[in-house]
């Protein structure tokens, strides 16, 4: 009844914006996203038979509020699927994250996806990822991709054998290289969720949503290093018009972002280099290039006046062993 496991967190390709249910977290259209290691979450959960109320704890500091609500969501999920034994018993899970939080760096990705499936291990359940996507899905929508790994499509739908993640093969796995412009900004990410279909923006990016999807798909399947990136960049300003002009109007970017944005394009005008910028909901950067020119990249990022580090495609989440348990 007790077990731990490691996720990687996600950076978006093609972005998910605002949720048909916020219960469920039914996402509007489909999402694309590539996982990033060796940034990870581990977590530790066990099914206690003499606990009577559940704690969680990520980075050393009990949850409260909507943050404990969200975690309480997928624990009552699993025990709502499991025995009568695991349905009963009150569950202590930790959390441990590799890299900071809160800053655009798909934190909720890799916090819910090793959530998801250490519960599942500890409960016993015999589902495959996919199936286990639907259990982190429910703390948030981009975790369901971290529990496939590397390049994965979350799909639409309205119950869990529709809405679901899918691992998408491509041979872009060894050679992407990922600097990361880390933007230190807080944001929030659900507020910007449930305002989505309020920005005039919205109706225009969900029409040419299906397209983007395809053509992502189709440049993975076709190992297409620089349309893969670019549809990225585009989709990261597609996202950013519709939050921008929302009700609350959340600008993410920081100057030190679009200083980087305007290094990217001159890296790629001035010294032909393959390299592309992405951001999710927040401030900081992924700068995707290839691992030829990875160093170069990172050097002229760190110019920026922001901390970088170099990481790479991330794989599926993962049980750890019982030595490398949080608890």
């Amino acid at each position: 009844m007790k077990a731990t496991a490691k996720a990687h967190p996600i950076q978006g390709l093609v972005k998910y914006h605002g949720m048909r249910d916020e219960q469920l977290r039914l996402p509007y259209h489909d999402s694309i996203s590539v996982c990033t290691a060796p940034s990870h979450t581990k977590t530790t959960v066990e099914f206690e038979f003499d606990r009577e109320e559940d704690v969680y704890v990520v980075d050393g500091e009990e949850l409260e509020g909507r943050a404990a609500e969200r975690v309480e969501q997928v624990v009552e999920y699993v025990r709502s699927v499991s025995d009568a034994a695991h349905s009963v018993y009150g569950v202590r899970l930790e959390s441990e994250n590799s890299f900071p939080t809160n800053v655009g760096l798909g934190s909720s990705s890799s916090g819910f996806a090793a959530a998801a499936m250490a519960l599942a291990e500890a409960a016993e359940l015999d589902w495959s990822r996919p199936e286990i996507s639907t259990i982190a899905r429910r703390g948030s929508s981009s975790a369901a991709r971290a529990v496939t790994g590397a390049y994965s499509h979350l799909y639409a739908g309205m119950n869990d054998d529709d809405c679901r993640s899918e691992r998408i093969e491509t041979g872009l796995d060894d050679d992407l290289k990922i600097v990361v412009g880390l933007v230190p900004a807080y944001k929030e990410t659900e507020q910007a969720h449930e305002e989505a279909a309020d920005s005039h923006m919205f109706q225009a990016r969900m029409a040419h949503m299906h397209e983007q999807i395809q053509s992502m798909r189709d440049s993975l399947r076709n190992d297409d290093f620089e349309s893969t990136f670019e549809l990225a960049e585009h989709d990261s300003l597609s996202l950013a018009a519709t939050t921008m002009t929302g009700p609350a109007g959340w600008v993410y970017w920081k100057p030190a972002t679009l200083k980087i944005f305007d290094a990217v394009r001159k890296l790629r005008d001035e010294e032909d280099i393959p390299v592309y910028f992405s951001t999710d909901t927040g401030a900081s950067v992924y700068v995707n290039t290839t691992d030829e020119h990875a160093e170069r990249v990172a050097e002229v990022v760190g110019n920026c006046g922001v901390d970088t580090a170099i990481w790479e495609v991330g794989g599926p989440a993962q049980i750890l062993d019982e030595d490398e348990a949080l608890f």
